[in-house]
């Protein structure tokens, strides 16, 4: 099921994969990780933007990203260093950007911002204090379609970056486990002056279990526009 804003076709396809087109562009954001698009075979992606490392799905990339894609990978992520099988960026046979936090750059004519995503001291942490995202491991995406924007903020808090950033739709991560809180999304996209707010990153495991209808119930009864996916593929 997807749901539009302007020109947009926005898809959410499970865990923190995104698939946004305004009819002649396609973009993915985050393709695959759990399973989520063993039964997705697309490859019609013009620009396949990848977070951070937990985000990074080689088999994934190849499933949504077609032959002549642009395919943007976060430069923190080293494949040797992830904690599973992977393989390396370098031996995707697309044209490969890494990007660095802060970073702005044009991918199938659209205007791109990284936006650095990590969790803060006294945002979600391990019982030892350390964050599960630390500063400097990864980067949310802004999207400017043509004068629609898009942000996809990655695995993160609320973050001092936010500051004077502005979206007309915002792919809100619910999980509250490894992402900013219900509460939290709901001040942002007041913040940001959200058009549109769509829930994802949640219910894909245990760890991740949202209750979407009460975090709609909430922000609509600030005056937000709130549409829940089901994910399909």
């Amino acid at each position: 099921m997807a749901t539009t804003y302007g020109d947009l076709t926005i898809d959410w396809l499970g865990y923190a994969t995104l698939r946004i087109t305004d009819g002649d562009r396609v973009v993915y954001i985050d393709p695959g990780r759990y399973g989520v698009l063993d039964s997705y075979d697309a490859r019609d992606g013009d620009l396949v933007l990848v977070t951070h490392d937990d985000h990074y799905d080689p088999d994934g990339i190849e499933r949504v990203a077609a032959e002549d894609a642009v395919v943007c990978v976060f430069d923190g992520i080293r494949s040797e260093e992830i904690e599973r099988d992977s393989r390396p960026v370098s031996g995707l046979d697309y044209e490969i950007r890494r990007v660095g936090i802060g970073d702005t750059f044009e991918g199938a004519g659209i205007a791109v911002e990284a936006i650095s995503a990590y969790n803060t001291p006294d945002g979600h942490v391990r019982e030892d204090g350390t964050p599960y995202h630390p500063e400097g491991g990864g980067v949310g995406y802004r999207l400017d379609f043509d004068g629609t924007t898009v942000f996809y903020p990655g695995d993160s808090d609320v973050v001092p970056e936010y500051e004077g950033l502005s979206a007309d739709v915002f792919l809100a991560p619910i999980d509250d486990a490894f992402t900013m809180s219900p509460d939290a999304i709901v001040d942002l996209a007041e913040r940001i002056d959200a058009g549109l707010v769509v829930p994802v990153h949640y219910d894909t495991f245990e760890a991740l279990e949202a209750d979407a209808e009460a975090f709609a119930a909430e922000a609509r009864g600030r005056g937000l526009t709130v549409e829940i996916l089901s994910p399909e593929v």
